[in-house]
């Protein structure tokens, strides 16, 4: 669900550069993470879940690029 959350905001420009505040143009590197710890008894406990997109401006002039697990904060609606 995140990865179509992030084409559709990229896609309809609601992704936005925090640098020169114009739409992102692309994004590459996407992950889906998860943390987890293992007790002595083989049993599994997920502590945290987390996707991270590295985000590229790509507008003419700016060079802002980050990698990021709070993507949502950068779409507007």
């Amino acid at each position: 669900m995140s990865l179509s959350r992030i084409k559709e905001a990229v896609a309809n420009k609601k992704m936005i550069c925090q640098k020169c505040n114009r739409p992102v143009q692309k994004f590459e590197k996407y992950a889906e993470t998860i943390d987890a710890v293992r007790d002595g008894f083989n049993i599994q406990e997920i502590e945290s879940h987390a996707t991270r997109v590295t985000l590229i401006c790509n507008n003419d002039g700016c060079d802002w690029k980050e990698r990021t697990e709070y993507w949502d904060n950068y779409i507007v609606d």
